[in-house]
């Protein structure tokens, strides 16, 4: 697995598949287990006709640092070092959730690295919506003061109830070991808290696809539909399913990804 160093950070990057068209880059969410838990089951289903990258930002087990508070500057400088040692850009970048707003500062930033974006159940800021700022202090209390109730929480609202009573208790009981509250977890859900990337959604001048997710109970479907509102000339697409879309609706949602970057 190919490693860049970034600042203080080993950040490690998987690479697969082939093909002649732009490469397209994935970045995870919030949570220690980062992109092979993430995109493991989706990458298949989208390198057959070209590169995929697949970095583990700041936080997981995979990629080593100082430990200090995330910023967005620092995971996006952690997705550009990455673009430009894998040496394929410009990319088609898509992120989620934690990973879109990282993805939507690359933009801004460096569109010079990014041909298409994909923004899916993502949001804008944190302070000021009491719905998510409560969310992500019950999220640090609960990961300082009891790991398995975190971890059943995050599954209860990552996922739609359907979904979840669709795949059965052992399923569901599996899936609670995906999101346990590490320290590299808990860093990411302070950078959740602290986010606020409004000033930079206007400089995105990439044709942008921004995917909300209607049933989300983690970062809820308005978050996406403004993200839509602030960026300007993108798209936007609603998905019937949780937060965690590529799980839920995977054919659908890689059938939208694959759309938008075939798109001329």
């Amino acid at each position: 697995m190919p490693v860049v160093k970034v600042a203080d950070a080993q950040v490690h990057y998987a690479v697969s598949g082939s093909g002649h068209g732009p490469a397209l880059l994935l970045v995870h969410g919030t949570g220690s287990v980062g992109a092979p838990v993430t995109w493991g089951s989706t990458i298949p289903l989208l390198d057959g006709d070209r590169v995929v990258i697949a970095p583990d930002l700041s936080g997981t087990d995979a990629t080593v640092d100082d430990g200090g508070e995330l910023t967005v500057e620092i995971l996006a400088d952690q997705v550009i070092a990455v673009i430009e040692d894998a040496g394929l850009g410009p990319v088609d970048l898509l992120g989620f959730s934690m990973g879109a707003t990282v993805v939507a500062a690359v933009a801004a930033l460096r569109p010079d690295l990014v041909r298409r974006l994909i923004l899916v159940a993502g949001w804008a800021y944190t302070e000021g919506d009491e719905y998510l700022r409560n969310t992500f202090a019950l999220w640090r209390r609960l990961g300082d003061t009891d790991a398995e109730s975190f971890s059943r929480f995050v599954t209860m609202t990552g996922f739609g109830r359907g979904f979840l009573n669709s795949i059965g208790r052992d399923a569901v009981e599996a899936m609670t070991h995906n999101m346990t509250p590490t320290p590299g977890t808990l860093r990411h859900v302070d950078y959740d808290v602290a986010l606020d990337i409004r000033p930079l959604l206007p400089l995105i001048r990439t044709r942008t696809l921004v995917v909300g997710c209607v049933q989300d109970a983690t970062i809820p479907v308005e978050h996406s539909r403004a993200l839509h509102d602030a960026i300007p000339g993108s798209s936007y697409v609603e998905i019937d399913a949780g937060h965690v879309v590529m799980f839920e609706k995977q054919d659908e949602f890689v059938a939208r990804v694959r759309e938008f970057i075939a798109a001329e």
